[in-house]
């Protein structure tokens, strides 16, 4: 194998390993989405099974599903000790299909694990 060959088959092994070693990472925000709602409640809880605080965000008509999951993991969980933190609400200017600017409403739900 030439010396060229060499370093190229290092280099692809470095690269794959910091990839792998980024997807290690805890992720601390749970983006609310189409899925059903328990697959988000149950991501959550997994993810504050690892770390103590977790933040569901959420814009436009998935705003109800966020105010959701969050009420069922703070109530239904009570004895586990969920509680919600801070709640942040606000807006994001986002540019329509058809070039027109319109606001967005969005939500930031904290969870503590207490």
């Amino acid at each position: 194998m030439s010396n060229d060959a060499n370093e190229a088959n290092n280099s692809t092994v470095t690269t794959q390993t910091e990839k792998r070693s980024e997807s290690n990472e805890t992720r601390d925000v749970i983006f609310i989405g189409k899925k059903p709602l328990m697959a988000y409640v149950t991501s959550t809880l997994i993810q504050l099974a690892n770390i103590p605080s977790v933040t569901i965000k959420a814009r436009g008509m998935s705003i109800g599903r966020a105010v959701d999951v969050s009420q069922i993991i703070s109530r239904k969980t009570e004895n586990a000790g969920y509680s919600i933190g801070n709640i942040n609400i606000g807006s994001e200017a986002l540019e329509s299909q058809d070039g027109r600017t319109r606001n967005v409403s969005t939500i930031e739900i904290q969870i503590n694990r207490n």
